[in-house]
């Protein structure tokens, strides 16, 4: 079955990047940002049950889904929080509750304790924010970053739908491996692809690492049990560190929650915003 898309109608330029957005929902803002390698879409089985109680923007990070992607561009975690705080302030947001997922919930945190960003609440799961994080296969995009970029197209899609699955618990649909895969196909989404990898560091999240402390709003700590990308005492020791609730275990769930169990997240982000 196919789920209705999000649509991102409006473009900021920040940083020099072209910044595809949009909004749905009546009430107070809620923001919900994706991690990598998906995109906005990996809420749209999530902002539907939300926005009789918020408005949820939902944006695509810089070089990733309909967000402009180009040679020699910074799409790293250093630039995203900048991009964070911008949205922020073009949106005219003060305390938003925010919603984070992987690379998400980095740009949430480090547009915390950097950019002093501040939130209604703080769901945040299965996110990139402790050491040690990073594949093996990173670490060899990183080193090899040419070669990947120029494979035959049926290489790259077959490497990309097996990542792809690797997120998941469960076997992925056909409409979520298309919805996924379509921004990194074609000579400037393989590019791109392999540029985003090539750009992930630790010492973005070494920056902040040493500041993490129970933060000024209600924190919800998620993380699927079978997350084979990071496991889920990361997430055990990341609730210890910025909440003061424990971190809430989603059975048969990987990294990618939003396809295994949307529901929890949907029943998380509930629990945290209504009284």
């Amino acid at each position: 079955m196919r789920i209705a898309m999000l649509g991102l109608p409006y473009t900021s330029v920040i940083a020099g990047n072209e910044i595809r957005w949009g909004k749905s929902g009546q009430g107070p803002a809620l923001v919900a940002i994706h991690g990598t390698p998906f995109s906005s879409q990996v809420w749209r089985r999530i902002v539907p049950h939300l926005i009789d109680h918020r408005t949820v923007y939902y944006f695509d990070l810089a070089g990733y889904g309909q967000s402009e992607m180009r040679a020699g561009q910074d799409v790293s975690l250093a630039v995203q929080n900048k991009i964070l705080a911008a949205l922020f302030r073009e949106w005219g947001l003060d305390r938003p509750d925010v919603l984070a997922h992987d690379f998400g919930g980095a740009t949430a945190l480090r547009g915390y304790y950097l950019n002093g960003l501040r939130y209604g609440s703080l769901t945040i799961f299965d996110a990139v924010a402790l050491a040690p994080w990073g594949s093996p296969f990173v670490q060899h995009v990183r080193q090899h970053e040419d070669a990947f970029s120029g494979m035959p197209d049926y290489m790259h899609r077959a490497l990309l739908r097996a990542y792809l699955q690797t997120a998941a618990h469960n076997p992925l649909s056909d409409e979520a491996f298309d919805v996924y895969s379509a921004p990194w196909l074609g000579a400037t989404g393989q590019s791109a692809f392999y540029r985003q990898i090539a750009q992930m560091d630790q010492a973005y999240t070494d920056d902040i690492e040493g500041a993490y402390a129970v933060m000024e709003c209600p924190v919800t700590v998620l993380w699927g049990t079978q997350d084979a990308w990071i496991p889920i005492e990361t997430g055990q020791r990341l609730a210890g560190l910025i909440s003061d609730r424990d971190c809430i275990a989603i059975p048969d769930a990987g990294h990618l929650v939003q396809e295994d169990r949307p529901e929890a997240i949907v029943a998380a982000v509930l629990k945290n915003i209504l009284p």
